[in-house]
């Protein structure tokens, strides 16, 4: 039988909400059943019938959703919660405390202090939580990090990660823009909240190490913008390793431009995620390896997330597909070791305002506290 989902957010008008419903329903363990899309209940009723469920499951509240699901034979098993930032720690307080799972778009919350919170309830509300860190579910992604863990490139001693985006060079116009400048929605961070945090999670993820301090130099750029939209963070990791992380959305030209590369004794590799069928290996005698996504030589995770043979290119919704497959595993009482929980959200949200409190006192090299 199939998981069934509510959606909490991704309205008329929304990009990420049909992504999510997308995503969750690609290998047909999960189906969207029931949401309060909108604040505005007629806003609400009309994504229900855009997303083809009963107008009788379209709610015009959190509570009111989680008192008539309850209520219900084929209630919801969990809440996608799609939301702008801002609503994260309310929406999943009241998933949690009705006893109801939650996947949440990242960032966690909107602040360190309501991310603390958050993972407090989350350690004692006894129901899965996990994050949608996109990238993460990516086969290749997952090849490298298992690559590394096992050698293949020797002790990791720099990683570079880049996020280069070019679509807010400009005013801020529109709902998807609107509200990742407003600090009442987005927090504390802009860009840095926005695609900073994603690759620092890439960072982090496959390089299999810990950020422990860190040096920021983050910018408004665009005249009059309250958050950062340019960031340029230096990295130390807990093995000694140094990291840069750069991420901007005013770089024009640039769309979904991902890249991490890490060096290590031995080797070095690349993975970008408008290429992201391809992983490249350097090796220290001078060979430089190829590794696509079907090839033989993949170890087990990634084939047990790549869904068609090589050369038939997958991508970000087969991607974020990968993460709502393993939370349907979660919730089917197996283990999910890769997904994305609120220990790698609560590390997010520290970097963040880590990072912003540092660039706005210039306070140098600081360390990273949860």
């Amino acid at each position: 039988m199939r998981l069934r989902m509510g959606m909490i957010g991704g309205g008329p008008g929304a990009f990420i909400g049909p992504i999510h419903r997308i995503a969750a329903e690609l290998d047909r363990e999960i189906e969207l059943v029931a949401g309060v899309f909108s604040s505005d209940p007629d806003r609400s009723r009309a994504a229900a019938a855009d997303y083809h469920i009963d107008p009788d499951r379209a709610y015009p509240d959190l509570d009111t959703m989680f008192a008539g699901e309850a209520a219900r034979a084929d209630g919801i098993d969990f809440v996608s919660i799609v939301s702008p930032n801002h609503h994260h720690l309310p929406a999943a307080r009241a998933a949690l405390t009705a006893g109801v799972a939650v996947m949440s778009d990242k960032p966690m919350t909107a602040s360190l202090a309501e991310a603390r919170a958050l993972a407090d309830l989350v350690a004692t509300a006894g129901r899965p939580y996990a994050l949608t860190y996109t990238y993460s579910g990516y086969p290749l992604v997952r090849e490298a990090r298992a690559r590394i863990a096992a050698g293949a490139i020797g002790t990791v001693r720099k990683a570079v990660v880049e996020y280069s985006q070019g679509w807010l060079a400009g005013p801020a116009e529109g709902k998807q823009a609107e509200w990742r400048v407003d600090p009442a929605r987005s927090g504390a961070g802009g860009c840095i909240g926005d695609i900073g945090v994603h690759a620092f999670q890439l960072a982090e993820f496959v390089t299999g190490l810990r950020v422990t301090r860190l040096l920021a130099d983050l910018a408004a750029v665009v005249p009059g913008r309250a958050l950062d939209d340019d960031c340029s963070v230096l990295l130390r990791f807990d093995n000694g390793a140094r990291g840069v992380l750069l991420a901007s959305q005013i770089e024009v030209g640039e769309l979904n431009g991902l890249r991490i590369r890490v060096y290590g004794e031995t080797g070095g590799l690349t993975w970008r995620q408008e290429t992201p069928n391809d992983l490249t290996l350097h090796h220290i005698d001078g060979r430089t390896e190829i590794v696509r996504a079907g090839d033989a030589s993949l170890g087990p995770d990634a084939r047990a997330r790549t869904r068609t043979p090589g050369g038939h290119p997958e991508g970000y919704l087969e991607a974020f597909a990968n993460l709502y497959r393993d939370f349907a595993a979660l919730l089917r009482g197996e283990v999910a070791p890769l997904l994305p929980d609120a220990t790698e959200g609560l590390r997010g949200m520290a970097f963040i305002e880590t990072a912003v409190t540092a660039s706005r006192n210039e306070a140098g090299w600081v360390d990273l506290k949860l």
